[in-house]
């Protein structure tokens, strides 16, 4: 009974699963039947809309009007001035042509013609930069820096190509020395810069060893020589201040000041020792200790020069009485403003000590102490003499 029930199921679905399989096997066949374009139509036709075969127009025509039978050509015209077409087509409009842009760097190659467009070129000097299939802009053609060389010349269609010189190579578009280059780089630079050194011939290393030994001893000679003379000038000065001071009551500094005349100019600190010119070498082997009885002249004019600004020293030698006719010759007589401004002041001194009776002018007495500090606060440097009075203890 079962069998029997599967039997006439199958019967009764048969004929539709014939049909289908049927339909299957013949539906491709069938497709192969249908013509295509390229089968129905020559080679350069197109098909129209109702299914026509029409030719195409030649390059440098359009399309007027298509053919309306099979067997009929389209009608087609050239191109008018200014346009073009460069392909075969069935196309009612032709293309306009391009025009060259001077302002843009640009100059004509050939003219249009009803077949193919214009064609442009960048001019000297720069080149073609394109921006997509059919537009492009002329830019400036690039220089090759210092540490580079030109590998191909800047073209219209093409930019000039740089590349770094011998025993250079190229970081981060940039050429760096192949002196500063790691391992990893050795090969962009040229092979002479990496070749390995020429092994010193025989005994070559000892040679190199003396050469630095004899070296250094040349500069450990002349060290030596300088700290000699450096320590032996300093010697035989100390000798020389001792016949004139008291080392236990005077400092070597206030000695040196008797001695020797101290310039130091704005610009570089220089000391120059020479010889006091307004105290002859005489006056100086008859000077007693530099402990001073009164105030001495010279001691008492340096702190003056120290103390009032240079372009006030003439202003103060005139209100201290000193001719015009003492300033001049005092100038004449020493090329050191400083000296020249001390034989202004040593002037003014010893004629005061002279009518005081003060011992040949080296010493300085009160009144003309007291004269000097008055003139000082009247040109306004009170500062200077309060300084004085503190090194010479008035009250």
């Amino acid at each position: 009974m079962e069998g029997a029930g599967h039997r006439g199921r199958w019967d009764i679905k048969s004929p539709v699963g014939t049909i289908l399989l049927l339909m299957c096997m013949f539906i491709p066949t069938l497709t192969l039947f249908q013509p295509s374009e390229e089968q129905r139509c020559p080679i350069g036709d197109y098909i129209t809309e109702k299914g026509i075969c029409c030719n195409k127009c030649l390059p440098g025509f359009k399309l007027v009007e298509m053919c309306h039978a099979m067997g009929q050509r389209s009608n087609c015209t050239t191109c008018p001035d200014g346009q073009y077409t460069d392909e075969l087509n069935y196309s009612p409009n032709c293309r306009s042509c391009r025009r060259c842009k001077a302002a843009k760097h640009e100059e004509e190659v050939s003219s249009c013609q009803s077949n193919k467009n214009t064609i442009c070129k960048c001019e000297d000097g720069y080149y073609k930069s394109n921006i997509d299939s059919e537009t492009y802009e002329c830019l400036r053609c690039s220089q090759c820096r210092q540490d580079e060389k030109e590998k191909q010349t800047c073209t219209p269609d093409n930019n000039t190509v740089c590349q770094c010189k011998e025993n250079y190579y190229r970081v981060k578009d940039k050429c760096e020395p192949c002196k500063n280059c790691t391992d990893e780089c050795k090969l962009q630079c040229s092979p002479p810069t990496w070749t390995t050194k020429a092994p010193l011939p025989e005994g070559g290393y000892l040679i190199k060893i003396i050469a630095g030994v004899a070296v250094m001893a040349v500069i450990l000679l002349v060290l030596l020589i300088l700290i000699t003379y450096i320590v032996t000038k300093r010697t035989i000065k100390k000798k020389l201040l001792k016949p004139y001071c008291q080392p236990a009551d005077v400092s070597v500094d206030s000695c040196e000041r008797a001695l020797f005349h101290i310039e130091e100019p704005s610009d570089n600190m220089t000391v120059k020792a020479v010889p006091q010119s307004p105290v002859s070498e005489q006056e100086q082997y008859n000077l007693p200790d530099c402990v001073p009885l009164e105030v001495k002249i010279p001691d008492l004019i340096y702190t003056v020069l120290d103390l009032v600004p240079v372009l006030q020293v003439k202003q103060l030698v005139r209100s201290l009485g000193v001719k015009d006719t003492e300033i001049e010759q005092a100038e004449l007589d020493h090329r050191s403003c400083r000296e020249a401004h001390y034989q202004m002041l040593r002037v003014w001194a010893e004629r005061g000590s002279r009518t005081g009776g003060g011992g040949r002018g080296r010493m300085l007495h009160s009144p003309l102490l007291q004269e000097l500090l008055e003139e000082l606060r009247k040109m306004h440097l009170g500062r200077a003499a309060e300084e004085l009075e503190t090194k010479y203890g008035i009250q």
